[in-house]
């Protein structure tokens, strides 16, 4: 079953929802491109713009890395400002997501249909099962959130969707709601990077945060820590080597019985805070690797071997268990829990001190990522920043989780600086291949944090989104 509900952030004070906002943008002509704005594509690798449809656009050039740079600036441009109303779309692993967010910064509405009874039924994400259950509920998901904000598609500026990261299967179904969404409404469309979009969405929550800042973005599938230079540009300082933390929660809380609705995570965290978290001796992994990057299936591995040397049995809940048996999975939630944050807390030290090296003036560094909701995460992080000078800025649990509204606002992001691609045609054929990223690195790696343990001949199929981001900027510049 697919539970779905609606969600607004009641952590974000200055996002009101204004009664008469769906009268505004039915009335303002400046919330969208207008329709009469021909895109004639000449050749596959670039479109063009007539230059006589509109005095607000000039000559630009379409790539096929997915990206269109506007000559205008931002300041210049009457169609890109706080009006923007852009519908996020998100569907990159078991979450169904969609979100409507105006350029002020107003979440209008957030939608999520959880896929919580298939992780339990599969122990994990299922891609085939995963796919089924977006297809199913993509349609509601996407209506629920233009209700909720009181808008049509008609009011729309554009729609943003998630690209990659993520597991292609999945990513797939929302490419294909958006086209289809973006295409009969003639709207431009953003294709989003997944890691990029936890990393902006604090710039939605934090008015102060401003280029450069570092993140940390950390979830079940992903640990990534970055330097952000400006939209678009970043620095990997390090990446996990094999397992994110995420996995490793979620393997700990199957293997401990414990109840997997809410992820392995909240489960752990909850269970930890029963128990001692110095009576199991975890190694820290990676302790004299002096890189950022990560790795938890040691970790893991060390969990599993002491559940079985407590003769823990999986197969009988927590809230069925002894006390002494509830009392050891609490020691071992507990240990491996202060054990894996050890692991990022030395990490983001080492990391915090490469980044000031390229950008002094950081004054932030943005933990995001499912993980981030961790309560216990946060404070440690928040002390190893602390000690930097550094202010620790983290969205409430809602925006950390994967959600369209990070989308939506990364869409917008990029559209205010004239990157998105043309409206796709009304109709596509069902054999129509999508530009789908399932392993698309964030940023290029910096040299000290190369790890001889990855292959990035496997892990690169796509350059990264700051190379592509470059390339075109280069060569706008070469152009003009």
């Amino acid at each position: 079953m697919v539970r779905l509900f609606l969600t607004l952030s009641p952590a974000i004070s200055r996002f009101n929802l204004y009664p008469g906002i769906s009268i505004l943008a039915r009335n303002n002509n400046s919330l969208r491109l207008q329709k009469h704005h021909k895109l004639k594509t000449k050749t596959p690798t670039f479109s063009l713009i007539s230059p006589s449809s509109s005095p607000n656009f000039q000559r630009t050039r379409f790539y096929s890395t997915g990206t269109r740079i506007s000559s205008l600036p931002y300041s210049e441009n009457p169609n890109f400002d706080d009006n923007l109303v852009v519908l996020g779309i998100e569907t990159s692993c078991d979450d169904t997501a969609a979100a409507v967010v105006r350029g002020n910064g107003e979440i209008l509405s957030q939608v999520i249909s959880s896929q919580a009874e298939l992780l339990v039924q599969y122990g994990g994400v299922a891609p085939k099962q995963a796919e089924e259950a977006h297809s199913r509920v993509i349609d509601k998901v996407v209506q629920d959130a233009l209700d909720k904000a009181n808008l049509t598609e008609k009011d729309l500026s554009a729609v943003a969707v998630t690209i990659g990261p993520g597991l292609s299967l999945c990513l797939r179904v929302g490419v294909r709601k958006a086209r289809r969404v973006a295409g009969n409404f003639s709207l431009p469309i953003v294709g989003v990077h997944h890691m990029e979009a936890h990393a902006l969405v604090a710039r939605l929550v934090e008015q102060e945060l401003s280029f450069p800042f570092m993140a940390l973005l950390i979830s079940g599938g992903h640990n990534l820590l970055v330097l952000a230079h400006k939209l678009g540009q970043y620095t990997q300082l390090g990446t996990t080597v094999d397992d994110a933390i995420g996995e490793a929660f979620d393997k700990t809380a199957k293997w401990l019985g414990l109840d997997m609705h809410r992820s392995g995570g909240p489960a752990v965290e909850e269970l930890a805070l029963e128990g001692d978290a110095k009576s199991v001796k975890f190694n820290v992994p990676m302790k004299y690797h002096k890189d950022c990057n990560f790795s938890y299936a040691g970790l893991k591995t060390q969990v599993r071997l002491a559940i079985e040397a407590k003769e823990i049995d999986a197969k009988c809940p927590v809230s069925s268990a002894t006390n002494e048996d509830r009392r050891n999975r609490a020691d071992i939630a507990a240990s491996f829990q202060r054990v894996a944050v050890l692991h990022l807390e030395e990490k983001c030290e080492r990391a915090i001190d490469w980044a000031l090296e390229l950008e002094p003036s950081i004054k932030h560094m943005v933990i995001s990522g499912g993980v981030a909701s961790n309560k216990y995460v946060r404070l440690r992080l928040n002390n190893i920043v602390e000690n930097k000078n550094l202010k620790l800025v983290c969205p409430p649990p809602s925006l950390c989780t994967d959600n369209g509204v990070m989308v939506a606002w990364t869409g917008l992001e990029h559209f205010r600086v004239g990157r998105y691609d043309p409206p796709p045609p009304a109709t596509e054929p069902e054999d129509y291949v999508y530009d789908l990223r399932p392993r698309w690195p964030l940023g290029e790696e910096y040299a000290k944090g190369r790890s001889e343990a990855r292959s990035m001949r496997t892990a690169r199929i796509h350059p990264s989104l700051t190379s592509i981001i470059r390339a075109d900027s280069l060569q706008q510049q070469t152009q003009t």
